[in-house]
């Protein structure tokens, strides 16, 4: 168990796939995450018995080893596990739920073949009659299934109850969640390539797919079909940036007690530095425990475009040549609210970033809430602090929840004046580079 502990120090925090290893190597249960190291240390917490049930607990007694696998999302993280569950049909995740409950992805086998969300104790009926082609499961969470499918049918079309060459378009297709099956914008042929490429991606083979679409657009690009060309150049690119921020909200919010249990608290706090709206410029700086965590700081530079009048500070340059710099001033007043929805949007665009459980901003009220709108944005679940300051800009007040304000009252201030330092100074730093 201690080796296990320890092992568990060097595991990313990153999203993937973990595996609890019994003896001669035999995997005892396979679970998914967004963070691998937050997600596997909690089944180490004390309260295991009372957040866990007690099949699990007896798991982790007989595990002697663990091991994990890294993907890029945790739509990825999603399939994976299902694909390896199904391979590999471990004696925990078989038995810790009912197997007519979980949840399959099913391709079914017709000419414009449709794909369908079925129960467990619905797979030996084939869905309206139809044989199936092709099965992706079990999924132990429905409704995380479904906003996998959302992600994924965004960049692959596909139909599930239009009647083909109906010549009337379906409400998914006038969304663009249809290739045009209904209408026949699309051939037997695109289609079933279309389905290829599904299998692919639900089978945990993204790259095997993404190989595929490239030599694809290769191939349209020499022919010079350009516009088939771009088409496929962005569903390589949505492939390789997944957004799944539906299922990180949902993830993280599920584990979110659990993992407070299993690790140091980590509190992130922003501030915004400008001179008369000059030179505007964010900072991040991370706390995790008592102790600051400077490689995990972030600085940003303001983009313009968070301002709605905003003029550089450089000379006119020559037309058509691009703009050197980054100081702008405000035309008029100062938005320190839109910069700071700006860094903290930015910030939790990164995934691969562990997530705070707590957000520290410097100002009023106005900050706060502002903070907070974009986590509710992101489907997270986040407290947000604030820490006004007086005239002398020393604290005045700390503004949110009262009981999580005492509990970490110093970090909050120790973080606060911390991140205020680290952004004047690369405010300076900045200010001083360009002029």
């Amino acid at each position: 168990m201690s080796s296990i502990k320890e092992k568990i120090k060097k595991f990313p925090t990153k999203p993937g796939v973990y595996f609890f290893l019994g003896k001669s190597g035999r995997i005892l249960y396979i679970g998914k995450a967004l963070s691998l190291k937050d997600r596997v240390r909690s089944y180490f917490a004390r309260d295991l018995r009372e957040t866990r049930n007690l099949l699990i607990e007896d798991m982790v007694q007989q595990a002697i080893d663990i091991k994990y696998e890294v993907t890029d999302s945790v739509l990825e993280a999603l399939i994976l596990e299902a694909a390896l569950i199904r391979k590999h049909q471990p004696k925990y995740n078989t038995r810790e739920k009912d197997n007519k409950s979980f949840n399959y992805v099913v391709i079914t086998k017709e000419e414009f073949p449709r794909v369908l969300l079925v129960r467990g104790k619905e797979l030996g009926s084939s869905p309206a009659g139809i044989a199936s082609q092709f099965t992706a499961g079990p999924f132990p969470q429905g409704k995380l299934l479904r906003d996998a499918l959302k992600v994924i049918r965004k960049i692959f079309p596909f139909r599930d109850r239009c009647e083909p060459l109906s010549g009337k378009p379906c409400f998914n297709h006038q969304i663009g969640l249809c290739p045009g099956v209904c209408t026949g914008e699309i051939s037997k042929k695109e289609y079933a390539d279309r389905v290829k490429n599904i299998k692919l991606l639900l089978s945990g083979k993204k790259k095997s797919l993404i190989k595929k679409l490239k030599k694809e657009m290769t191939d349209t690009a020499t022919q010079h079909k350009f516009e088939e060309a771009k088409i496929l150049r962005d569903k390589i690119f949505a492939l390789q940036h997944i957004q799944d921020v539906s299922l990180v909200g949902r993830e993280y919010s599920q584990n979110y007690l659990e993992v407070q249990r299993g690790r140091e608290f980590r509190i992130e706090s922003f501030d915004i530095a400008h001179i008369m709206g000059t030179y505007v410029v964010g900072g991040m700086i991370v706390m995790l425990g008592d102790e600051f965590q400077k490689k995990d700081y972030r600085k940003f530079k303001i983009h313009p475009h968070t301002f709605p009048r905003l003029v550089p500070t450089k000379l006119k340059q020559a037309e058509g040549e691009p703009r050197k710099g980054v100081g702008v001033k405000l035309n008029p007043g100062i938005n320190d609210t839109a910069a700071l929805r700006e860094i903290v949007s930015r910030r939790l665009q990164h995934k691969e970033w562990q997530l705070p459980d707590l957000i520290v901003v410097d100002g009023g009220i106005a900050q706060k809430r502002v903070v907070e709108s974009v986590i509710e944005f992101e489907k997270l679940s986040i407290p947000v602090i604030a820490v006004k300051k007086d005239a002398r800009h020393k604290p005045s007040a700390i503004l949110g929840k009262k009981e999580i304000a005492e509990k970490h009252q110093n970090n909050i201030l120790k973080s606060n004046s911390e991140v205020h330092r680290f952004t004047t100074n690369y405010h300076k730093q900045l200010r001083e580079k360009i002029n």
